[in-house]
């Protein structure tokens, strides 16, 4: 019997021993065919591996505002999901804390109720558990605050993930924290059709996406004593934050002041842009057009570099050359207006208003295109196509290379010396037959306002990499429009179409800000002819008049009710703005509120203008704009509902969101009132709701 066990232990012993000398073997084949006779084959692999490289993406630029803020930039947000089949889910610890989850859910994200939250996280459970989710989506655009106040709910707060399943993807996202603040000069970045990478596709993002892109890394993988491992061989160079011109509060009061003309008179769209005379600096550029899901308006195309028959704003144009070039050396010269001129045997040019004749002097101011069309083919009807090239040599027609996508420069043709050029002379001297983006018609009124120096308008001021660049000014042409004695002539006509006896531009006079400027009407091509029910409604000028600091062009598109000429809409724009930065101390003036302001000085000049009744019904329906100090912060309790009552929308929706609330709002200006009152506590991410009023 111990006979037969030893045997059989022998016999098992052998089978083992002949096992592991056949597994042995196999590895020795193995082993040999590895290093001996697959060797180059291997070889090659592994060469093919260590030549690999791989692009390291660079972190993209910020675009920045003047005083630093930032107005794009790259942010890190977190998509929640939860995977339903991980190891050891815990699902009766889920259920028994549902009800929990789903309110804490409600109350910080609050996109579903508690009810709706509980379905959701429960409706993958109805699933056998191999066909449950592995990544089941919750919420996406959660910044890592959210992410970390997410993992402190009931259930999620499990540290092991494998147990509650809570996974975060995290991806980069362009950014913008002003929201549509200055959005298509800004613009906006998407992936490349060719390389799948991100670029900028419009505005500053597109302009300038060489400096903001950066530069790519490379690395490879290299032979370490315990393993190939990725090694970075060239580091990618970060791209270069762009400081802009942009001034954030400038901005807020062009956008807000655009939005409400374009509400009140029902336009179609509109345009504004701020420009700092001295240096060319756009402190603030607005495009709003008619919101076509919904009510109000939205950020639009930007139309302040695309080009548009400028209608009467360039005859200023037309003005300056004459004055500068001594076509008008007497100023008090009557010129014959009649009720139509039939230049070169033209269709008649005519006036919206009749005078036999008219001073040189009150050109602008009544807005004649007779009186422009005489002066200027008083020179140049035998040679029309010297007019397009005294305009050329300004530097006019150059590229502007502001930084913004999309610039064209003005369409302005060189005209044959024919009875059609002659023509469409006298047409281009009071704004038509030509097209001119509306930076163009700021950067000649600027130049007026600057004793004549024609700088370059520009949004871009400053590059910060590897090395920082402050851009110079850069000008125009020879950097001269004009004389400064022309300019000094021309700014007093241009004061004049606000502040003379027939000026066309009555309507903006107020006792705080002098303005000076020019109003254009245009109407618009429809169908190959100009529909004269359809107008493009301008106003280009700059304040204060006896010492310009800014200049401002506004343009007005189809205006539909309340108010229909040039300075009751994108004059009465310009007018505001200029109000609203000598209410806020910006105009190199005091801030003190309880002085003269706008509200005192305007019912002076309304009231006899245009008789009490005009007055108030401008005041009601239009809201001309009073100063108020800014509310200082409410004293509440700590962790209430701060009071936001008094600030602009903007600052109250930092102040609240910083809470924990999210914010919707009615109307335009200052917080006039709140709900829920300040000092109570609504839970937070529930919704505060703002009546704002000017």
């Amino acid at each position: 019997m111990k006979q037969d066990n030893r045997s059989h232990i022998l016999i098992r012993y052998g089978i083992v021993i002949i096992l592991i000398l056949l597994l042995s073997g196999k590895i020795v084949v193995k082993l040999c065919n590895t290093t001996v006779v697959d060797a180059d084959n291997w070889n090659r692999k592994a060469n093919e591996l260590l030549s690999q490289t791989k692009e390291i993406i660079p972190s993209r630029g910020n675009i920045l505002a003047s005083d630093g803020s930032v107005l794009a930039t790259n942010l890190n947000f977190y998509t929640a999901r939860i995977d339903y089949r991980a190891e050891k889910f815990n699902e009766k610890l889920f259920r028994d804390t549902i009800d929990h989850l789903a309110a804490r859910m409600a109350e910080y994200f609050p996109v579903r109720n508690a009810e709706e939250w509980k379905k959701h996280l429960l409706k993958p459970l109805d699933k056998v558990r191999a066909k449950r989710p592995r990544a089941y989506k919750l919420l996406s655009g959660l910044s890592h605050a959210d992410m970390e106040t997410m993992r402190t709910f009931p259930f999620f707060s499990i540290r092991n993930r494998n147990r509650n399943g809570l996974t975060f993807e995290k991806y980069m996202r362009r950014f913008n924290p002003y929201g549509d603040m200055a959005r298509r000069s800004i613009g906006g970045v998407g992936e490349t059709t060719e390389s799948k990478e991100i670029h900028g596709i419009s505005g500053l993002e597109k302009a300038l996406d060489s400096l903001l892109y950066g530069k790519v890394g490379y690395s490879k993988m290299i032979n370490l004593t315990k393993k190939i491992t990725d090694w970075t061989d060239i580091p990618a160079v970060p791209g270069s934050d762009i400081v802009t011109t942009i001034d954030i509060n400038m901005q807020d009061i062009v956008e807000s002041e655009l939005n409400n003309v374009l509400d009140t008179c029902g336009a179609d769209w509109g345009v504004a842009v701020l420009m700092d005379v001295k240096n060319g600096d756009i402190k603030a550029i607005s495009n709003l057009e008619r919101n076509p899901r919904g009510a109000g308006y939205i950020e639009a195309r930007n139309r302040a570099v695309m080009g548009y028959e400028p209608g009467s704003v360039v005859k200023t144009l037309s003005m300056m050359i004459a004055v500068e070039d001594g076509l008008v050396p007497d100023l008090d010269e009557s010129l014959p207006t009649g009720n139509g001129w039939a230049y070169a045997g033209g269709r008649p040019i005519t006036d919206s208003h009749y005078t036999g004749s008219i001073r040189v002097g009150e050109v602008l101011e009544q807005s004649s295109n007779i009186g422009m069309a005489r002066i200027i083919t008083r020179k140049y009807n035998d040679n029309p196509g010297a007019f397009y090239s005294r305009v050329k040599d300004l530097g006019f027609l150059e590229p502007m290379n502001t930084g913004i996508a999309g610039e064209v420069p003005p369409r302005f043709d060189s005209i044959a010396s024919d009875r059609g050029g002659r023509i469409a002379l006298s047409r281009m001297s009071y704004g038509y037959a030509t097209e001119i983006p509306p930076l163009y018609t700021l950067a000649i009124y600027n130049a007026i306002a600057n004793d004549g120096v024609f700088v370059r308008p520009r949004l871009v001021k400053e590059v910060k990499g590897a090395v920082d660049s402050i851009l110079p000014v850069g000008y125009m042409g020879n950097g001269r429009a004009c004389s400064p004695q022309t300019a000094e002539t021309l700014r007093k006509m241009l004061t004049n179409v606000v502040w003379g006896e027939h000026g066309t531009a009555r309507f903006l006079r107020n006792n705080t800000v002098r303005i000076a400027g020019k109003t254009g009407t245009c109407y618009m091509i429809e169908n190959g002819a100009y529909n004269q029910s359809k107008k493009r409604l301008a106003f280009c000028g700059f304040f204060p008049a006896e010492n310009p600091k800014y200049s401002c062009v506004v343009l007005t598109c189809h205006p539909t009710k309340n108010f229909f000429g040039a300075a009751t809409t994108s004059g009465q724009v310009l007018r505001n703005i200029a109000l609203k930065l000598y209410s806020r101390g910006m105009l190199d003036n005091s801030s003190d509120y309880k002085s003269l302001t706008p509200s005192d000085a305007a019912p002076t000049f309304y009231a006899s203008a245009f008789g009490r009744k005009a007055y108030d019904k401008v005041k009601t329906e239009f809201s001309i704009p009073s100063h108020r100090s800014l509310k200082a912060p409410g004293t509440v309790p700590k962790g209430t509902l701060p009071d936001v009552r008094g600030y602009s929308l903007r600052e109250a929706v930092v102040a609240l969101e910083s809470a924990g609330y999210n914010v919707d709002y009615k109307g335009t200006g200052y917080v006039r009132s709140m709900s829920p009152s300040a000092g109570t506590r609504p839970p937070k991410g529930s919704q505060v709701k703002l009546v704002l009023a000017n």
